[in-house]
């Protein structure tokens, strides 16, 4: 009973979100609405279906091919017709748009990257402290992260509307982008033998936040500059994903400030 809870709870909190239905998510493309990732049945063959794929790709968005029992549990008006799109709380920015707002405030740029960072409740809280520790913006990628939704967008506390965020189809190149604007990467791992107190991050800096399980990818973490720990002194060895930008966005905030 509890589980049932639980889930509807999760549905609920989505449901400002979700456009579902074949002539709702097409007049939603047509209309230009922020849309975060398109889900559709796998298998389908559909001509409507084609039509929604072919038109949210060239917007750039992410599709998503799940089973129908999947959109059955995502679904809130239980007549989804093998397709729900997620809509986006606000529209996504260029990375170069990050960039430049560090350039007008006359700042040394302070980005936050999310790999993979699939809990939204994570990634809205990243957001929040991104905004409070003043960074310039937010990356996530395209596939296998959470996106911009309702629930991101309330975790935030409002957050959204205020700190830019980047979406990629590559993070590794990315990084290796900013890498060449002269933004230094810092990456967080346990088992790194340089702490987060022993890094200059007063200069140009992104800062990396590996996925709740298992951290970062290899090619990401191959494309950091430098490899950082959180020292631990309990009997646990990790911490929850957003706990951990949050300290290492604050330690940059106190050297900045100092």
């Amino acid at each position: 009973m509890a589980d049932e809870r639980r889930d509807w709870k999760a549905r609920q909190e989505e449901s400002d979100g979700i456009i579902e239905g074949r002539n709702a998510v097409i007049e939603a493309l047509r209309a230009g609405t922020p849309i975060d990732k398109v889900y559709i049945a796998k298998g389908e063959t559909d001509a409507a279906l084609g039509h929604i794929a072919a038109k949210a790709r060239e917007k750039g968005i992410a599709i998503v091919d799940c089973d129908r029992r999947k959109l059955d549990g995502m679904s809130v008006t239980h007549a989804h017709q093998g397709v729900i799109a997620m809509a986006a709380v606000r529209e996504y920015v260029d990375v170069e748009d990050i960039l430049s707002a560090a350039r007008e405030k006359g700042e040394a740029p302070l980005i936050v990257v999310c790999d993979e960072l699939s809990d939204p409740h994570n990634l809205g809280a990243v957001i929040r402290t991104a905004e409070c520790a003043g960074a310039h913006g937010v990356i996530i990628p395209k596939r296998r992260s959470a996106g911009l939704t309702a629930v991101v967008a309330k975790t935030s506390a409002g957050a959204v509307s205020h700190v830019p965020v980047a979406r990629v189809a590559n993070l590794t190149a990315c990084l290796k982008e900013l890498k060449e604007e002269g933004v230094w990467v810092f990456g967080t791992a346990a088992d790194a033998k340089q702490t987060i107190y022993q890094a200059d991050l007063k200069g140009p800096a992104a800062i990396v936040i590996g996925s709740e399980g298992t951290g970062m990818g290899r090619l990401v973490r191959e494309t950091c500059d430098v490899l950082l720990s959180i020292p631990m002194k309990g009997k646990l060895n990790s911490l929850n994903a957003s706990a951990a930008a949050a300290i290492l966005l604050y330690e940059a905030v106190r050297q900045r400030l100092g």
